[in-house]
């Protein structure tokens, strides 16, 4: 398959895997339980302030909604952060299917990845603040500026992240720069399910599969 979205249809191809399951199945539960926690927080916040009677209800159903959207803007950012923890298990279950003659993964140093990890749901969630600032301010405009800031930062992301497993940091970027186009197209349809219920929870999964095979085709 030489497509520009190759590596997402090989990702999608591979969701009969018993390791693609079971980590969607946890990044599904941590989700749950971040957005379970952010809602019941605002409900009880919203009725504390406000007190008893009929303003007290108003503050803890309109903490509740507020929650809700901002948890559903927020959710590519969480996907991606929930991501980068399963991400090494999610790249060997990729490899053994496709890329069985690779040696073993012997990347950046553990600490360098995790700072990265981490780097990635922070870099994500800050530039999903200035779009939401953006869709505030410019409607319409701002939701084509807020998805083209998901499908970089999501692309970017989780490709440098992937590339790390096998290579230091500057050549995993240097990687990227060559190989741009195919990794933002990626991102560009990752960003896209992001708005999408019960789609957007496969980021996780897909999108580290694909980055995957985005790095094979720069490597191989």
């Amino acid at each position: 398959m030489t497509g520009l979205f190759a590596p997402l249809a090989r990702a999608f191809a591979q969701l009969d895997d018993p390791v693609f399951r079971g980590v969607l199945l946890r990044s599904v539960g941590w989700a749950a339980l971040s957005f379970l926690a952010l809602f019941a927080s605002a409900v009880w916040l919203g009725g504390h302030f406000a007190g008893s009677g009929w303003r007290g209800w108003l503050a803890e159903a309109a903490g509740g909604i507020g929650a809700t959207l901002l948890a559903f803007w927020l959710f590519i950012p969480i996907a991606a952060a929930i991501g980068t923890l399963y991400l090494d298990r999610v790249a060997q279950a990729v490899e053994r299917r496709f890329y069985p003659g690779l040696p073993p993964a012997k990347g950046a140093e553990l600490t360098v990845q995790l700072w990265d990890s981490l780097a990635i749901g922070l870099r994500i969630l800050g530039l999903n603040v200035i779009a939401l600032i953006l869709v505030a301010g410019l409607p319409g405009l701002g939701l084509a500026i807020a998805w083209a800031v998901a499908a970089y930062a999501l692309g970017r992301g989780l490709f440098v992240a992937v590339a790390m497993r096998r290579m230091g940091r500057a050549e995993a970027q240097a990687l990227y720069r060559r190989r741009r186009l195919v990794v933002l197209a990626q991102g560009a349809v990752l960003a896209l399910a992001g708005s999408v219920p019960l789609a957007n929870l496969l980021i996780p999964v897909i999108g580290v599969a694909a980055m995957v095979h985005a790095l094979q085709r720069t490597t191989g």
